[in-house]
């Protein structure tokens, strides 16, 4: 039986082993469903949801039925052209017709899980921790909209002295900061653009709480990166006043981004419609002259 604590749960989608780019060392990082922004080119659109999706992928369909069988809420039915028609508001969230289907052309996105099974989970990677210097990285989504659950997660990892990360935009209450700085060693503080009307345009939302959060975050003395996604059609004028804006509040630990289209696809893939408009990448040359403006 786990402790009432970790009964606490949230909807995971992903947990990625091995991970040499989120925080020091080997990782393994945690990602949550639920977003409350909207950015025009995330790499994660099947986060954006709290609770599970369905994603169809044609391509591999071999047409066998299984699937609307085996579905209870009958929310699937044959399409010629698409392969299904989906009926949201019928789905029972079950999971069975991706269970069911043999080709793996359908699957479920995302996964209830308590606090005390996930723990269970990150704890078998516990000699890569050690031996390589790295611990557990939590982000989605945006992990921080779970603090409950996210709080349970971190005070049990640093009990076994797992080094700890939390990957945020920032657009949260800082209450959920404080409920977790305890138990965290490393911010991985995404900035997407300065002016509130930009980072409007780009995400939905604005950036005031965002910017007031990372300016009282960095009064804690907590280490914090700075990872600024580049898009060039959307935010590069942005960088210059993202550098002064840190610069001059002491914060120098910065990591560009480069934009790519894997989000395109995730999007198409999606049973419930989501149009995400692809963006030109940024090459390697790019990137590092935007990174040198960053010393």
């Amino acid at each position: 039986m786990f402790p009432l604590d970790e009964k606490k749960t949230a909807v995971i989608f992903n947990i990625q082993r091995f991970s040499v780019f989120d925080g020091p060392g080997v990782r393994t990082a945690v990602f949550f469903k639920g977003c409350n922004l909207r950015c025009l080119w995330c790499h994660n659109p099947e986060s954006y949801e709290r609770r599970p999706q369905l994603a169809f992928d044609r391509q591999k369909c071999i047409g066998c039925g299984s699937c609307i069988r085996n579905c209870p809420g009958l929310c699937l039915l044959p399409a010629p052209e698409a392969g299904l028609l989906y009926r949201r508001e019928d789905c029972l969230d079950c999971g069975k017709c991706a269970r069911g289907c043999y080709a793996k052309a359908l699957s479920r996105i995302g996964c209830e899980m308590t606090a005390g099974e996930l723990l269970e989970d990150l704890l078998e990677d516990m000699p890569y921790y050690q031996e390589s210097g790295g611990g557990v990285t939590f982000s989605g989504g945006e992990c921080m909209l779970r603090p409950d659950f996210l709080e349970v997660m971190l005070r049990r990892l640093k009990e076994k002295d797992v080094h700890t990360a939390v990957d945020t935009a920032g657009n949260v209450p800082y209450e959920s900061f404080e409920r977790i700085l305890p138990y965290t060693d490393l911010f991985l503080y995404d900035v997407k653009a300065f002016h509130e009307e930009v980072h409007r345009e780009l995400t939905g939302a604005s950036n005031r709480r965002i910017k007031e959060n990372l300016l009282r975050l960095a009064g804690t003395g907590k280490e914090i990166k700075i990872r600024i996604p580049v898009i060039e059609e959307l935010n590069a004028g942005e960088l210059p006043f993202i550098r002064d804006f840190l610069w001059e509040n002491g914060i120098r630990d910065v990591e560009l981004l480069g934009y790519h289209r894997m989000g395109v696809g995730k999007a198409e893939l999606l049973l419930e419609p989501l149009a995400q408009k692809a963006f030109r990448e940024v090459d390697g040359e790019s990137l590092k002259k935007y990174q040198q403006m960053f010393g």
